[in-house]
């Protein structure tokens, strides 16, 4: 288990300070990625740095790294030399992509070779709601998938769908918010009114 995660998840400057400002991040995030209010694929991306922010900002940024290659799938940030998932799920706490694909036959291989190898960093954004910021170490999957089995524990997309990828099953979820390792944070997801426009920032820099 990755002591420095555990030590994200005890300090009582960071929880107070996930539970004031990652609705409004995240809320910021939504509104640099939305067009004709409809939000685009790429919140992920954005939501993936202010959480990869919250690294730097407790541990350093000499001690997170972030330019890590395209090639590794399921790493999104490596803390002192941890390898970091680091997902987001709006809603029920369903859903959770392990790998994106369109090819099904990708997806099975996958599931063939699939075991837990990361820590995993999930915020369930709730609005309106009560959700989470959860830390689910490498060793709370690892007792889950060994528990239920691969069947049990990924979601392969049905025959002739259009497949986006390979899930983490809601049972799965759930027990691992259930595990004796497992960490949160609850968070009420509430909307600010926000004055802010997506330009300024880009106008500002044109006008220097």
């Amino acid at each position: 288990m990755s002591n420095y995660l555990k030590q994200l998840f005890s300090d009582i400057d960071i929880i107070e300070r996930v539970k004031d400002r990652m609705p409004k991040l995240f809320q910021l995030a939504e509104m640099d990625s939305s067009r004709a209010g409809k939000l685009g694929m790429e919140v992920g991306s954005t939501r993936e740095r202010i959480i990869i922010a919250l690294l730097i900002y407790k541990f350093g940024e000499e001690n997170v790294k972030m330019d890590i290659p395209i090639t590794e799938a399921d790493i999104d940030a490596i803390l002192f030399n941890n390898p970091i998932s680091i997902k987001t799920i709006s809603g029920d706490l369903s859903g959770v992509k392990l790998i994106w694909t369109v090819d099904a036959r990708k997806a099975l291989e996958f599931s063939k070779n699939y075991i837990p190898t990361t820590d995993i960093l999930l915020v369930n954004i709730k609005w309106n709601n009560i959700g989470a910021f959860y830390f689910f170490p490498k060793e709370s999957q690892v007792r889950v998938f060994n528990n239920l089995g691969v069947k049990k524990y990924l979601k392969l997309p049905k025959k002739g769908t259009n497949p986006r990828g390979v899930e983490i099953t809601k049972k799965a979820l759930e027990l691992l918010t259930l595990d004796k390792y497992a960490m949160s944070i609850p968070i009420n997801w509430k909307r600010e009114e926000i004055r802010y426009r997506i330009y300024d920032r880009w106008l500002e820099l044109w006008k220097k």
